[in-house]
């Protein structure tokens, strides 16, 4: 332990904490707007600046260890002066028109501003000139970047795909697409974790809304939405409402206040990959000299342009199952318009996602196999769900439960988990456990691939099938080291789970935003807790699947279940832009 001053309080920390751990330990918070813990530690920004007796200097407190003796003044006048002028030089390089800013009040440096007193500016602003492509699911506006180096670093060191770097020098200093490259022509995944570890607006994910809103103004149109399973824990964050409050009712009746004809849930769809996907698994896993090994998921649009960028010989492991945004778009776009009696071309199918790699996962030139539109004809985050929420001055809280339509709406606990990590997997075993033995297991017998360690493995026992090895990935960073002992045989596995962000979709890239704050862990158990307490939680028993496949797709892997809700993966080519 080292004893030490902070503000004429003594306290003891162990050795190696840094002085700005120490100070919060202490009940003294520090300012910062660069730092992020274990992953960007490089004191860029200089406001956790603090004084430290018998240093002449001030030293930023994130990246300097405390000594016996030391004694700190996080508040000078000294301190207070730095940390005002180092504000104000970032400030002087950044695009400060708040009002129309997308991160307008959850805004790092905003919020620092206010804090710090700092309300007028003695510097000349000097803004670059930089170019922002909207056509891309990830837009950069370089005159928000203030170069605090997040996105390098959560790039690099979580997601391993240095797509970011550091351009220029001296006052010409920025960052920018790595390789002299741009979105459109790099191998981004579009994960977002850039965007959601962004303190400003430098970074966001495309703002869709617009089409969306025109289409609920056509009356020649009629809109249906979906809602991915990880979005109904996360809606409700940004009105500040207690997850027991936010419930699905109450999100499913906002959206009817927008103006959608019809209302859905993505659960369905969840539950119509797991009888696809499941069956796809157990015919491979039956006729194992016919196919390379190991099978993986292929939900994850984040996830299936890092295979087939980073490790495109894999590209045909894949199943070939479409994700459940997909899935779903063209069961709307050919049985539900049939039931309807309307021109599928006058359905404008919305998808609400805690994700931004969906954006570009809609238009890809193969999902069109419903009626030659696209599947799914825009894609939204979770962030512009709420958005769209204000906008209309929805007040959920205000608002009664109410039902999502049908016969798209109904979801199992085994569709639910889909947003946490371990989910898919955990869910396709259940089901396929079923279609060996035609009986279920115990619900919870899959308990190992849950959690949320990034890498899990397991190996479980179907009678009449054998012993299924089993391993679950979360970050395209633990994604890669999978990846590679995969190729080098150091290990083998039948069915593989992978996400392309840390926690899974629950730690979407489209998620609400708490700077510093992973909420992934959390509103994944809250995920789980759904699905213990749901009353049906085998995707082979969803009634809706079931009706599904008897009036209108016989059979999973059938004839036009291959043709609707099963795709090509070698049918694009990476780097794929996502244009609109």
């Amino acid at each position: 332990m080292v004893t030490l001053t902070i503000d004429n309080r003594q306290i003891a920390v162990s050795e190696g904490t840094t002085i700005m751990e120490a100070a919060e330990l202490a009940g003294i918070p520090v300012p910062s707007l660069c730092y992020l813990k274990d992953i960007n530690e490089i004191a860029a920004c200089r406001i956790c600046v603090v004084e430290v007796e018998g240093i002449d200097r001030l030293v930023p407190s994130c990246d300097n260890r405390v000594t016996e003796g030391m004694v700190v003044h996080t508040n000078s006048p000294r301190v207070r002066r730095a940390r005002k002028t180092n504000l104000r030089l970032i400030l002087s390089q950044h695009d400060g028109k708040c009002t129309t800013c997308v991160r307008s009040g959850n805004c790092s440096l905003q919020t620092l501003a206010a804090d710090l007193n700092v309300h007028c500016q003695p510097y000349a602003t000097q803004l670059t000139r930089g170019y922002s492509d909207f056509s891309t699911p990830i837009v950069r506006q370089e005159n928000k970047c203030i170069k605090c180096m997040r996105c390098v670093q959560v790039c690099d060191k979580v997601q391993g795909m240095n797509i970011w770097d550091v351009a220029g020098t001296g006052s010409r200093t920025t960052v920018d697409v790595s390789e002299n490259r741009t979105l459109k022509t790099a191998d981004c995944t579009f994960c977002g974790q850039c965007v959601t570890h962004c303190p400003t607006g430098a970074l966001t994910a495309r703002d869709d809304t617009e089409q969306v809103l025109d289409a609920l103004a056509d009356p020649e149109i009629t809109t249906v939405v979906q809602v991915a399973p990880a979005v109904r824990v996360a809606w409700a964050e940004a009105f500040g409402l207690s997850a027991e409050f936010a419930t699905e009712g109450r999100m499913v009746a906002a959206l009817r206040r927008l103006g959608f004809d019809y209302v859905f849930d993505t659960n369905f769809a969840a539950d119509l990959t797991i009888m696809e996907e499941g069956s796809e698994f157990l015919e491979r896993f039956t006729h194992r000299d016919r196919y390379r090994w190991p099978m993986f998921t292929s939900c994850c649009p984040g996830w299936v342009r890092f295979l087939k960028s980073r490790y495109p010989a894999y590209t045909d492991c894949l199943s070939t199952a479409k994700s459940p945004q997909q899935m779903f778009g063209a069961v709307a776009k050919s049985y539900f318009a049939e039931r309807l009696g309307i021109d599928p071309h006058k359905l404008f199918v919305v998808s609400v996602m805690p994700c931004v790699a969906k954006k570009a996962e809609c238009n890809i030139p193969t999902m069109k196999d419903a009626c030659g539109d696209p599947d799914v004809d825009a894609s939204l985050t979770t962030r512009e769900m709420t958005r769209l929420f204000r906008s209309d001055h929805i007040l959920p809280a205000g608002l009664d439960e109410e039902a999502f339509d049908s016969p798209l709406g109904t979801g199992t606990g085994a569709a639910v988990i889909f947003g946490a990590t371990g989910g898919v997997m955990d869910a396709a075993l259940r089901s396929a456990y079923y279609l060996v033995t035609g009986g279920n297991p115990d619900p919870d017998t899959f308990v190992d691939v849950r959690g949320n360690r990034p890498w899990k493995e397991a190996k479980f026992d179907i009678p009449g099938a054998g012993t299924v090895r089993v391993a679950v990935v979360s970050g395209l960073g633990n994604t890669r080291q999978l990846m590679d002992a995969v190729d080098t045989g150091s290990v083998q596995y039948d069915f593989v789970e992978v996400m392309a962000c840390p926690g899974g979709c629950a730690g979407g890239g489209g998620q609400p935003i708490h700077d510093g704050v992973e909420m992934a862990g959390a509103r994944g158990d809250l995920l789980w807790k759904m699905d213990a307490a749901a009353p049906v939680r085998f995707s082979h028993e969803n009634p809706d699947v079931l009706a599904l496949y008897r009036d209108f797709l016989e059979k999973p892997l059938g004839e036009r279940s291959h043709h609707l809700l099963h795709t090509d993966h070698s049918a694009w080519q990476m780097p794929f832009g996502g244009d609109r």
